[in-house]
């Protein structure tokens, strides 16, 4: 509110001009309804003459106010108030044209037209009393005319006691004019600070999911590292002679482990679909074969159960898709655990249907039912939200968070699909994923010869281990031990380096996250140096599985890279390759 100011700041003059240009129709019609008044008073000619020229000047006075919106300076309110006071003589020659008429009602109609005039003129500039002095002058000048000519009339003393009733009348006008601005320049800064509140409070809950993403992925590589040793001796152990107790107790820490490590790759999905740092890949996939993979998998749990298992694809299925096959995977492995968890007779199918989208898309439908207890209608609708069990004693007697399928959802729907369900209480249930993909190829590519992964195949390497923590240590260079490779170790960067300039290695196994100095950094100081292993493969092994880590570890110079805990059948592929095709191979592999 700028009550008391003899004239408008720029901002508050553009303002008024902002709120006029936005009424600007409205002006033309009350320049109408005042012609109208004048027609049947000072006449049809008197009238439509003042209408065309009043319409004019204001049409002249939207195009000058248009052309001065957005050029705010330090004259601009004096430009505003001449344009204005301009405009207002031809609206002030309306109460000239009904008091010179000589018809019985032009004198009322003359006090009317000022009367409306001041009201127009304060109503739009409230926040300053000179300024609408000022821009009503054409009025005022009006107004004294009259006093003037009504000068020893018995009009004059009728005219005089009417100026008080007016002013008061605009005065009171006026003050709730200013009231309400008042009102709503409080309401404005109420939301102002409301906004700087929310702003605030956005700013706190980003920067608190930043640090929980940090903080996630800290503790990522912290639970690996152990799972991988945990793990890693479990592969080690199954391997010796062990009697069928020993063999129980082992395969309990690799299923334990393996939910252990499944439930902190749920939550980690979770955080990085939340904060949407979920990358997809989209590479070529191998459609018939990721099925069969993913299909096989549950193939013993489904003997175990005595329960019918099917995988069926459409014969007009591509062969090979776009996509990611890490997450396409997931979905089915987590869809196809369900069926097989809650199915206690009956079957489990797994079926993909195929539509042809075009030359080179297909709408694939992935359809995995089963003939469990069903879900209740109302239940459907919670299915997919986190951490939600339908039943809760379903969590004691089978277990999981319900993460599953809210990922899946979200990894649909990231991938342009959608996952929905059909289920009938008591007879079964069908999940479908259903998404467009890019084809690659229609018919099956030619077979290569599969490599060997069994462990001891492929020549003997010489291979340097560089990891900081001791347990991880030992079970990879026994793993090599028993393959028939030679091994050295490193407990970090700097170390690795150092046995780099004394002997000629095969293959260098680089931790990423060490102390004294990371694996990526003595990864490129290695690629940079002139010693005998600047070109020898590395492959850099991580508890992060993020894509962009990968594309970290290949940028800093490594040629293939290795998740935590070590797939040691992935190892031994990458070294048979490394020791048939050489580094190149290797980088192929990868």
């Amino acid at each position: 509110m700028v009550e008391g100011r003899g004239a408008l700041a720029p901002n508050d003059a553009a303002q008024v001009l902002s709120a006029i240009l936005r009424t600007q129709y409205l002006r033309y019609l009350v320049i109408s309804t005042w012609a109208l008044g004048l027609w049947p008073t000072a006449g049809p000619g008197a009238a439509l003459l003042w209408w065309a020229l009043t319409l004019a000047a204001g049409g002249a006075r939207s195009w000058i106010e248009r052309r001065l919106e957005g050029r705010v300076g330090k004259d601009y309110p004096l430009v505003f108030q001449a344009v204005a006071v301009t405009a207002g003589m031809f609206w002030a020659a309306a109460p000239v044209l009904a008091w010179t008429c000589h018809h019985p009602f032009g004198h009322a109609l003359a006090i009317a037209y000022l009367i409306c005039g001041y009201s127009l003129v304060f109503s739009q500039l409230r926040q300053s009393v000179k300024q609408a002095l000022l821009i009503s002058s054409p009025y005022t000048a009006v107004g004294l005319w009259i006093f003037a000519s009504l000068w020893g009339r018995p009009e004059f003393w009728p005219f005089v006691c009417v100026l008080p009733l007016v002013a008061t009348g605009l005065m009171v006008n006026f003050i709730m004019g200013l009231v309400a601005q008042a009102q709503i320049n409080q309401a404005q800064e109420r939301q102002t600070l409301l906004i700087n509140e929310l702003q605030q409070a956005r700013d706190k809950a980003e920067a608190a999911n930043r640090a929980k993403s940090a903080f996630l992925g800290v503790i990522s590589h912290e639970l690996r590292t152990p799972m991988n040793g945990v793990l890693g001796a479990a592969q080690l152990l199954s391997a010796t002679r062990l009697d069928p107790i020993q063999k129980e107790y082992v395969s309990i820490v690799r299923n334990s482990g393996d939910s252990l490590l499944a439930l902190l790759n749920d939550i980690l999905d979770l955080t990085k679909i939340e904060a949407d740092r979920m990358a997809l890949e989209a590479i070529d996939v191998d459609l018939t074969e990721l099925v069969g993979r993913v299909g096989t998998t549950w193939t013993a749990r489904a003997r175990e159960k005595s329960i019918a298992y099917e995988i069926e694809i459409a014969p007009d299925a591509p062969a090979m898709i776009v996509g990611d096959p890490t997450r396409l995977s997931q979905i089915l492995h987590n869809l196809l655990s369900n069926a097989l968890k809650f199915t206690e007779s009956g079957e489990v199918r797994l079926k993909v249907g195929c539509e042809r989208a075009g030359p080179s898309r297909a709408r694939l439908s992935f359809h995995v039912s089963d003939t469990g207890p069903g879900i209740a209608p109302e239940d459907l609708e919670r299915l997919f939200q986190p951490f939600t069990q339908l039943d809760v004693s379903s969590t004691r007697r089978f277990g999981g968070t319900g993460l599953g399928l809210a990922i899946c959802r979200r990894l649909a729907q990231l991938m342009g699909g959608e996952l929905a369900v059909r289920s009938d209480v008591g007879r079964g249930s069908c999940f479908t994923l259903s998404l467009e993909v890019d084809v690659r190829a229609w018919a099956a590519p030619k077979l290569e010869t599969p490599l060997s992964a069994s462990i001891g195949q492929g020549e003997s390497l010489r291979v340097l281990v560089v990891e900081d923590h001791p347990v991880n240590r030992m079970i990879i260079e026994a793993w090599l031990a028993s393959a028939g490779h030679v091994a050295a170790s490193a407990d970090n960067g700097e170390r690795a380096l150092e046995l780099c300039t004394l002997e000629r290695f095969d293959l260098v196994l680089m931790d990423v996250n060490m102390p004294v100095m990371d694996g990526l950094t003595a990864t490129r100081e290695l690629r940079g140096s002139g010693g005998p292993n600047r070109e020898t493969a590395v492959v850099v092994l991580s508890a992060s599985a993020r894509a962009e880590d990968h594309d970290a570890g290949l940028a800093a110079g490594a040629d293939a890279y290795l998740d935590k805990p070590i797939d040691f059948k992935r190892l031994a592929a990458l070294m048979n390759r490394l020791a048939e095709l050489g580094r190149d191979g290797l980088k192929a592999a990868a």
